[in-house]
């Protein structure tokens, strides 16, 4: 089988990790395609430094009442919030497992939980090192343990949902943006959903899940045209024997990884088929996409726009620029992507939504600043010139860019200058 070039390899790393890692690249070039994607699988490191110290839930129990203590409340999962932010965004830099990371990334993003809402930073801890166990499992497992996290129950009010008052907010969700999506479920469907997850709950000390059955309905569902005496799980398995859930998920990976245009519905139809046939093994999926010849072709390749981590710390991964006096984590809420902290239930938009006029200034500055130095290399031994591959200018810009340049590169040689200007090249904010 024909091994991958330069272009290819470099497309693979840079969709599918954290930047266009320079030793991947090289490391990858000498691969089939096939045994760089298995590669990429089953790179899985799993090791993460400890968490920033945080309360538990029982002490955030014990101090909701007045108004003084729910500010106490805010307060504190403000700072934590800080702590957990810087302690992610850390890993992302220093991960040996980018495409892992990438996928925990992806599913954080499918499954929001945000600081604000819970105002518990340590069932996000929690739900984060279960996003990243399922990120490359699988899909059903990953949907069940889900509804059942602690995170998720306190964010959506299902963990005060009880058959005398069921809250609906999980089970819209579950249909609207887990699983479905709109137009393929009715409201009724989701209030009887709501109804089986009723008596989910929280352990208010542990803070783990607990089922509660005296607030549970055990009464009849009817869902999705079927009905009977349906709990949670049940609606849950109903759910992923619907085919629509696999296309749901096969669309959202076709924006992660091919293009922010229109998906091709007969590509989607068949990534689907491949991940019901699996039994929702999210590897099994992630191999027929990165295999698929939509992937490879030359039409997608910079088709996609940096997410603000992509960028930013894609960058950092990829060019040996100092972050010592940047507060990432501040910076990536500022340009909309601040982990933990989703604007909404639906997540991060994404695609084109990256790029308005006020965040592509603000992305532009953050490019600027991580490299300002002292181009001068003659006179400058110490700048990141030394660091750089030993590449001509023309390879140079096939590395950090997936398109050719749109501004005028320097006419002055160094080659500390020429990667700013690739960096600052509006090409350099696709992928």
């Amino acid at each position: 089988m024909v091994k991958l070039n330069f272009d290819d390899s470099r497309h693979l790393v840079s969709r599918a990790g954290i930047g266009a890692e320079w030793k991947i690249i090289q490391q990858y070039q000498n691969l089939t395609r096939q045994q760089a994607i298995n590669h990429l699988l089953k790179n899985q490191d799993f090791h993460l430094s400890n968490p920033p110290a945080m309360s538990s839930w029982s002490k955030t129990l014990s101090l909701k009442g007045n108004m003084r203590r729910k500010k106490m409340i805010m307060r504190i999962s403000r700072d934590e919030g800080k702590s957990l932010q810087t302690w992610w965004v850390k890993h992302l830099l220093k991960t040996r497992s980018p495409f892992l990371e990438r996928m925990t990334l992806f599913w954080h993003n499918h499954f929001p939980s945000s600081i604000d809402k819970t105002q518990q930073c340590s069932m996000l801890h929690q739900q984060n090192l279960l996003l990243r166990k399922h990120a490359l499992g699988n899909f059903g497992k990953m949907l069940h343990a889900i509804a059942k996290d602690p995170a998720m129950l306190v964010y959506l009010d299902g963990f005060v949902s009880t058959k005398q008052e069921p809250n609906e907010n999980f089970a819209r969700e579950l249909l609207e943006l887990f699983s479905l999506g709109i137009g393929h479920y009715t409201e009724n469907d989701m209030r009887e959903a709501a109804r089986a997850f009723t008596g989910w709950g929280v352990d208010d000390h542990s803070g783990r899940y607990i089922f509660r059955g005296n607030d549970h309905d055990k009464g009849v569902k009817t869902f999705l045209g079927q009905r009977g005496n349906f709990n949670g799980e049940d609606i849950i398995n109903i759910i992923l024997r619907h085919p629509r859930t696999a296309e749901r998920i096969a669309i959202k990976m076709w924006h992660e990884f091919i293009s922010i245009s229109r998906p091709d519905m007969g590509v989607i139809k068949q990534w689907a088929q491949v991940f019901r046939g699996s039994n929702y093994d999210i590897s099994r999926l992630l191999t027929t996409v990165l295999n698929s010849p939509v992937f490879w072709e030359k039409q997608n390749r910079g088709a996609l726009i940096k997410s603000p981590i992509e960028l930013t710390i894609g960058t950092l991964r990829t060019l040996p620029y100092s972050s010592a006096h940047t507060d990432l984590a501040h910076s990536l809420n500022i340009m909309g992507q601040g982990v933990f902290a989703h604007p909404s239930v639906k997540g991060w938009d994404g695609g084109t939504n990256w790029i308005s006029t006020q965040s592509l200034l603000r992305r532009n500055s953050m490019m600027t600043n991580l490299t300002r130095g002292n181009l001068n290399e003659r006179k400058h031994k110490s700048g990141i010139a030394q660091k750089l591959p030993d590449i001509s200018p023309e390879q140079m810009s096939n590395w950090l860019l997936p398109i050719p340049a749109l501004q005028a590169l320097p006419l002055k040689p160094g080659k500390q200058r020429l990667v700013r200007a690739l960096v600052l090249d509006p090409s350099y904010q696709v992928a």
